[in-house]
């Protein structure tokens, strides 16, 4: 059976087996909607955690732009698993005994305003499509490439699929769809890493194959590790060395600390954990999901590694008539193109940009080589590969030349992770307008039954914009996320921590320090994203800090106005003062509190 039909007959599998779980679990009320009815088991929660949380960004993305950055490219590991650790510790013990539906919930009952909770909608919002933007993206590219479609037409699929599971199943479809998602994205993941790892090393773990040494052509050891080889290479081509960072320690820092601090206000992470049956119940699932995290997580920069190794030594100096079979296949795609600078026919891979604007524009016609054509000018350097970061995970097994079933299971890895968030993102959204939006404030009367229609007519239109963003998306899939989670920091993460473990700050401070950093951070990433991109660095950063880090910046102004302004207001009621010290008293945790 070709690779073709087999990428066929695993992703198609894998959406009969999604579609088949959210009829099976579809969802009968409000309840089973918005928090899968509040009796999923902490290991299955886990799991279901760790699919809504490893996305595109992590399956397809992070790997990629490791594998270019190198160094620096380890903010993302360190961001965002660090950020569970403090989910795990401050926020989801103390959300599930508050046992409300949604995040707006929360801070709308926490600060005793329906104006709070609307601008904890528009923030939910705001994170949640930036966020949604870069799956939908993830989606384009694993059909443009392995179902041989336009990357639009991919994202329109996309669509279609998270539509029908989503918007029946509510939570409790997605919630165990998320399970299988987990089961197929991880076995995708970790399959070919152990065969490029064995075939680099000798070693089938790939985590330790990444500091191990590389093989010599009759199978031995070489005496030099991956680091230091890919190092070698890298600079003999004029990049950087792989494991030297060029960002400075400040952005770094604001980085990594933005990823860490919005991990833990992200709306779709934090609603998993008001569906299990008990308090103790969702720590425990922010534990289990640490650890089904990790094994994505460790493995990741042994991928990176490796497919900047296999990249280059099947590219460099190959002639373009004898290039292997994977390079037409993603050329096709648009995501990977040579322009043959000085007409020796022979793939030039170095330094600088290819191409001149960057991305590629090709026309319809072929060179003399049989390479498709473009509109692009030359740039200046001599390299002449333009390849896309996001397609490195997915092309490692063709670059690697693993066996078809292996490269279909990646195709149907990739459609898992980008699914699972998406839907994640897209239920939040629904629940948020459906819950927050009209049943707690603008139509209270509606019956249960209105507000589950409400709540699936909402998914159906979120999931219509989200193709949008998939179809015009901002920048590529990692860069997108980090934005959102800048805005999930600056924004949400302040009124859960404050709510939490503050009694004296109030209402007024609340919605003040989420606009405060809402429309800060906002504000700094459309200004250098959009706005201004040719001012995009460091010379024109404030403090030296990127767009991807603002949200650091962006949530201590947030804090610092909802102190400020608490302190210059009147004090809460005593009975939202006494919720507080409710929420945090351990007496009868393991079971719910309700109000």
């Amino acid at each position: 059976m070709t690779t073709q039909m087999l990428t066929y007959l695993f992703v198609g599998l894998s959406f009969a087996l999604y579609i088949g779980i959210a009829v099976w679990s579809r969802a009968g009320s409000t309840k089973d909607f918005y928090v899968a009815g509040g009796g999923v088991h902490p290991v299955v929660n886990g799991m279901a955690t760790a699919a809504d949380w490893m996305s595109a960004a992590s399956f397809i993305s992070m790997a990629g732009i490791i594998s270019f950055v190198g160094f620096d490219g380890s903010v993302y590991l360190l961001g965002w698993t660090g950020g569970y650790v403090l989910l795990a510790l401050l926020l989801a013990p103390y959300l599930r005994k508050f046992g409300r539906f949604t995040v707006p919930d929360f801070i709308g009952e926490r600060y005793y305003s329906k104006t709070a909770r609307i601008v904890a909608v528009v923030c939910l919002i705001f994170v949640s499509f930036t966020y949604v933007a870069g799956q939908m993206r993830g989606v384009g590219i694993v059909f443009s490439r392995f179902l041989e479609v336009e990357v639009n037409t991919g994202v329109v699929i996309g669509m279609a699929i998270v539509f029908m599971y989503a918007v029946l199943g509510g939570m409790k479809g997605i919630t165990y769809t998320q399970v299988a998602q987990y089961c197929v994205l991880i076995f995708a993941y970790m399959v070919p890493a152990i065969f490029i790892s064995l075939m680099i090393t000798g070693n089938p773990i790939p985590q330790l194959g990444f500091g191990a040494e590389v093989l010599d052509a009759k199978g031995l050891g070489s005496g030099v590790s991956v680091l230091e080889k890919l190092d070698g290479v890298l600079m003999d081509l004029g990049f950087g060395a792989y494991t030297q960072g060029s960002k400075s320690t400040i952005d770094m820092f604001a980085i990594t600390a933005a990823l860490m601090f919005g991990t833990a206000g992200l709306p779709h992470v934090l609603v998993r954990f008001f569906t299990v049956p008990k308090v103790s119940d969702a720590r425990l699932s922010a534990g289990y999901a640490l650890v089904f995290i990790a094994i994505l997580y460790t493995t990741a920069p042994a991928v990176a590694a490796f497919a900047r190794l296999n990249l280059v030594d099947t590219v460099q100096d190959t002639a373009y008539a004898d290039a292997p079979a994977w390079f037409g296949n993603w050329e096709k795609t648009g995501l990977i193109a040579w322009q043959d600078k000085n007409n020796d026919g022979v793939m030039q891979y170095s330094a600088g940009a290819a191409l001149s604007p960057t991305k590629p524009i090709f026309t319809d016609q072929k060179g003399i080589h049989g390479e498709r054509l473009l509109k692009n000018e030359p740039s200046a350097s001599a390299n002449e590969v333009y390849i896309d970061r996001d397609i490195m995970v997915l092309a490692n097994p063709e670059i690697a030349n693993l066996p078809g079933w292996v490269i279909a299971l990646v195709a149907a890895g990739g459609v898992a992770a980008a699914l699972s968030t998406a839907a994640g993102l897209l239920l939040v959204i629904s629940s948020s307008i459906s819950h927050d939006l009209l049943k707690q404030t603008l139509m209270p009367n509606i019956s249960d039954k209105q507000e589950l229609l409400f709540a699936r007519i909402a998914a159906a239109v979120a999931v219509c914009v989200a193709g949008l963003f998939g179809i015009y998306p901002p920048a590529f899939v990692a860069q997108v996320v980090a934005f959102a989670f800048g805005l999930a920091a600056a924004s949400l993460f302040p009124a859960i921590l404050l709510g939490i473990f503050s009694k004296r700050v109030n209402k007024e401070g609340a919605i003040t320090g989420m606009l405060v950093g809402l429309i800060f951070t906002f504000s700094y990433i459309a200004y250098f994203k959009f706005y201004a991109p040719e001012l995009n660095n460091s010379v024109n950063w404030l403090l030296g800090i990127s767009p991807e880090g603002i949200g650091f910046l962006g949530m201590l102004m947030n804090i610092a106005a909802a102190l400020v302004v608490s302190m210059m207001t009147a004090p809460p009621p005593t009975d939202v003062q006494d919720l507080v010290d409710d929420i945090r008293i351990p007496t009868g945790a393991g079971v719910a509190h309700e109000h």
